[in-house]
């Protein structure tokens, strides 16, 4: 078990030089890895406290450049879309699980690839379901990311506005799932904080190293090498599921 924690420690780092580079992402880099190590209910606890670390620390770099309003219609619909998810996850199956994991890191590998820089600002009343979208995500898969930046991305906020509201949109999205992982039990677990004694400063690592990659590296260049790393991680996860 040791040298699982070692292992987990790495995968820890390795997602949140993502994190630390984009703002969102650890989990779709963490989990599809974790996953092949431990159960997914297992690395769901873990990483909700890696991410909750990580979230924090960017989510409060500088909150004073957030949309206070697209912060204010997100967070309704991400409590409800975590209640919903963490219902749902306690009762999935393992291979199930899984199998849904691989599924929906390869969809959003998928959009990340291709190009989106289409100036249309869309409506505000998208953020009902981005919010509850990335509430069930995150409570199902660790990765309400996606569907936030998605929204986000097509609401004509500045690069700064976007990081901001994004960082705190994210914090305050897996708070609330370190709750419902309080409540249901799955942060209980002894082991889960063991591994996380080693999961959480490598992951606080990571942030650091890839704050310094999104100052020397542009974010579209970098989504192209995440895209790549998730299709072959969620590849791999459909596969072993469906074995």
């Amino acid at each position: 078990m040791p040298a699982d924690y070692a292992t987990l420690a790495a995968i820890a780092f390795l997602g949140s030089i993502v994190f630390g580079a984009t703002g969102f992402g650890a989990a779709l880099v963490a989990m599809p890895l974790a996953t092949h190590i431990v159960p997914l209910k297992f690395a769901l606890a873990l990483f909700a406290l890696a991410d909750i670390a990580n979230s924090f620390s960017v989510g409060l770099e500088k909150p004073k450049n957030a949309v206070r309003g697209e912060y204010l219609r997100l967070v309704p619909m991400i409590l409800a879309g975590t209640v919903a998810g963490v219902t749902v996850l306690v009762s999935l199956p393992r291979a199930a699980g899984m199998l849904l994991l691989g599924a929906f890191v390869i969809a959003y590998a998928v959009y990340a690839l291709f190009p989106h820089a289409s100036r249309r600002v869309i409506s505000q009343g998208w953020s009902w379901l981005a919010g509850f979208v990335g509430g069930v995500t995150s409570a199902l898969f660790g990765a309400g990311g996606p569907p936030y930046v998605i929204y986000l991305s097509q609401r004509g906020l500045s690069k700064e506005e976007f990081r901001a509201t994004l960082g705190l949109i994210t914090m305050t999205s897996i708070s609330l799932r370190v709750i419902a992982f309080f409540l249901t039990g799955l942060l209980l677990d002894p082991q889960v904080w063991l591994a996380a004694a080693l999961a959480v400063p490598a992951a606080l690592a990571g942030v650091a190293v890839g704050r310094r990659i999104f100052l020397r590296t542009s974010r579209e260049a970098l989504m192209r090498v995440v895209a790549a790393l998730l299709l072959a991680s969620g590849g791999s996860l459909v596969l072993r599921a469906l074995q």
